[in-house]
């Protein structure tokens, strides 16, 4: 197993380089204005995932004399959420890369903010019905096959599974629905027995996933689509002493102990330094777009011609094998994390 799967589309290779090597003369001194912000805006801030993303976030902005705030909500709650980024549309930021909670709800704040003269940009989950300028994830649909290829690797195709759900995250619903429909269309004799909501509440996940356990004593495999769920799913199939195979996207320190101690398989963890990186550069280049003239009706229709529908952010693969590398207290040792 390689230590890192990367997939990431051209742009999101490419996007710091090419587009500031090919920007006009006047674009050489691109920088930020004395005070010049940006935000990013997140729910439950206190989950270790956001970390290295705000990291990333933080480098390019350095990279460019830009300011950034760390904001949001510590509470899996949308009203709380969009109240934290209404908060922070008051302090007039140049941008706000968010990571909306649910979609929909989002789309009247976002497409406000715009109106205002703060560019949005989404991240790890999308409100792809608002007029935000770009959209910055892993590729969803790539975790989900490579997860249940290994999984039919690991316990065949003729076997029994289950999954943890978030309804409403819009990255962590196409995680499950599209792992199951790529059952269905690939390995129509693997059947699954149990799914149910658990909103990465990891109690829940402990209850759900002992409940599945009693109804289906030949439960084969496990997948769950964040890792909060997963530290409660683990706890449950330790406690009863089943052989189940557990995967999960995204990784907590609770959930690494776990795969270097072999009760979870592996992990599909979104690149989150690059995360924050290139959702920062989408922002950056959105509030800058006065240096970029493409060849289209931005200027008659009144769009920002920074549109970057998708970046793709690329996933690691973590297994006992390389797990040290993804020890949090290591990576931000000596580093501010504020």
């Amino acid at each position: 197993m390689g230590a890192l799967k990367l997939k990431a589309v051209l742009v999101s290779a490419a996007l710091s380089t090419a587009v500031l090597s090919a920007m006009p003369a006047n674009a050489n001194g691109l920088k930020c204005e004395p005070g010049e912000t940006y935000i990013m805006n997140v729910m439950v801030s206190g989950h270790p995932y956001w970390v290295p993303v705000y990291q990333g976030f933080k480098q390019a902005a350095e990279a460019f004399g830009c300011e950034t705030v760390f904001s949001g909500t510590p509470d899996y709650d949308i009203t709380k959420q969009i109240a934290s980024f209404e908060q922070d549309m008051v302090k007039q930021p140049a941008g706000i890369l968010v990571h909306p909670m649910q979609s929909d709800p989002f789309i009247e704040p976002i497409n406000r903010a715009i109106e205002s003269g703060t560019q949005i940009v989404t991240f790890a989950a999308d409100s792809p019905k608002s007029n935000r300028t770009s959209y910055i994830t892993s590729d969803n649909l790539a975790e989900a096959k490579f997860a249940a290829e290994e999984i039919v690797k690991q316990i065949g195709d003729s076997a029994e599974y289950a999954v943890l759900e978030n309804p409403g995250q819009s990255n962590h619903d196409l995680r499950v629905t599209a792992l199951i429909s790529y059952m269905e269309d690939n390995y129509p004799n693997m059947k699954l027995v149990g799914r149910q909501a658990t909103n990465q509440d990891s109690n829940a996940a402990y209850r759900a996933t002992a409940s599945i356990l009693q109804a289906n004593p030949n439960l084969g495999a496990l997948w769950i689509p964040e890792a909060g769920s997963a530290e409660g799913a683990v706890a449950a199939v330790l406690e009863a002493e089943a052989k189940v195979l557990i995967m999960h996207a995204d990784v907590t320190p609770t959930t690494l102990e776990h795969i270097k101690a072999g009760n979870i398989h592996m992990a599909l963890n979104p690149n989150q330094g690059m995360q924050g990186f290139m959702g920062f550069m989408a922002t950056f280049l959105a509030a800058h777009s006065d240096v970029f003239d493409p060849f289209n009706d931005y200027k008659v229709s009144g769009y920002n011609p920074v549109q970057i529908p998708y970046v793709d952010n690329g996933f690691a693969v973590i297994t006992k094998d390389n797990a040290d590398s993804f020890d949090l207290n290591t990576y931000m040792d000596g580093r501010d994390p504020s």
